[in-house]
């Protein structure tokens, strides 16, 4: 178990705080007393879920800006960039978000004095290798902050793969998707890609841990749940815990391909030919999961997704709620 040697209290900076993810690791941190600064495009819309933290500020900016970044990580301890984008659009393109934004906030953690930079990025993101511009552009971000820091300014980088939560881009995604699909079929891409979902909650109590620590300088730390899922399986389950009533039917690689050309240009891009990219490569860890090596155990899928996937199901929660204590809510 690797020795986390943690700095009481530290000021924080978040690149992407009022997201899913940034709002957990905001809420954890405000509750250890932690100084938390939230940088975002437009405060007023964020106000109502963060301005009730009590050590938070939420600060409108302009995080693209080096100045910007330069005057607000001022007196900051840490720096965590969380900000990531699934899918391209006229305004934002990986190489511009994941690259060069990444490059920035190094480069002005390091001239105001921060004394860590933590990186989000994603499983199996390698510059080269990678088959998706999303995975690649990830890739060369953790290059970037890898070759960025110096003397004083130290980096660690989180791997983790798809995350599941309330308010998660994943699980609920599908729900939508399936109640948008005319029944009976569901026809679906990519359904033998694999996955070790990880909990959000999972996920910002390793930030937290890393946060100052010396004994994470200068480390990547791969994230997963504690069991893999095929596509298939979790589009299933998530079916049977909405309560929706869909046959569904996996597509092979052709079909797959032709459903992201077409449904790219949908509202809100539910599936891209670069998303299909990216399930070429399962999103599971392939050696040790640093949860466990940093002394968490992975929250399991089963143990959280009922409580936000039947809520959309009044009727049925407490069947659900049962199940789960009864350890029933397995997907199939």
């Amino acid at each position: 178990m690797s020795t986390i040697r943690e700095v009481t209290h530290p000021a924080v900076c978040i690149l992407g705080g009022s997201g899913f993810l940034g709002r957990i690791l905001a809420a954890r941190l405000a509750t250890k007393g932690c100084a938390v600064r939230i940088l975002t495009r437009d405060r007023e819309r964020h106000r109502a879920e963060l301005i009730l933290l009590p050590t938070l500020q939420l600060i409108e900016a302009d995080v693209f800006d080096p100045a910007v970044l330069r005057q607000h990580f001022q007196g900051c301890d840490a720096v965590v960039n969380l900000i990531g984008i699934l899918n391209e659009s006229r305004r934002a393109r990986f190489q511009r978000v994941h690259v060069e934004l990444t490059e920035t906030a190094v480069r002005a953690a390091r001239a105001s004095g921060v004394r860590h930079f933590i990186y989000v990025s994603a499983l199996h993101a390698n510059t080269a290798r990678a088959p998706s511009y999303y995975l690649r552009s990830k890739g060369e971000a953790e290059a970037r902050v890898s070759a960025g820091v110096g003397a004083t300014l130290h980096y660690s980088i989180l791997r983790p793969s798809v995350l599941f939560g309330p308010g998660d881009s994943f699980l609920n995604r599908f729900a939508t998707l399936l109640r948008l699909c005319p029944p009976p079929v569901f026809p679906l891409a990519c359904a033998a890609a694999r996955f070790a979902p990880v909990y959000s909650g999972d996920v910002a109590a390793v930030i937290t841990r890393v946060l100052c620590a010396p004994d994470s300088y200068g480390r990547r730390y791969d994230l997963c749940g504690p069991r893999q899922y095929t596509l298939l399986q979790l589009v299933r389950y998530t079916a049977a815990c909405a309560n929706i009533r869909r046959h569904i039917v996996p597509l092979g690689s052709t079909l797959s391909q032709l459903q992201a050309m077409l449904c790219q240009y949908l509202p809100g891009k539910p599936f891209t030919p670069d998303n299909y990219r990216s399930t070429l490569v399962d999103s599971v860890c392939q050696d040790d999961n640093s949860l466990q090596q940093l002394g968490i155990t992975p929250t399991p899928l089963e143990s959280v997704a009922p409580t936000y996937l039947c809520r959309q199901n009044s009727r049925r929660a407490p069947l659900y709620r049962y199940r789960q204590q009864a350890g029933r809510m397995s997907p199939p």
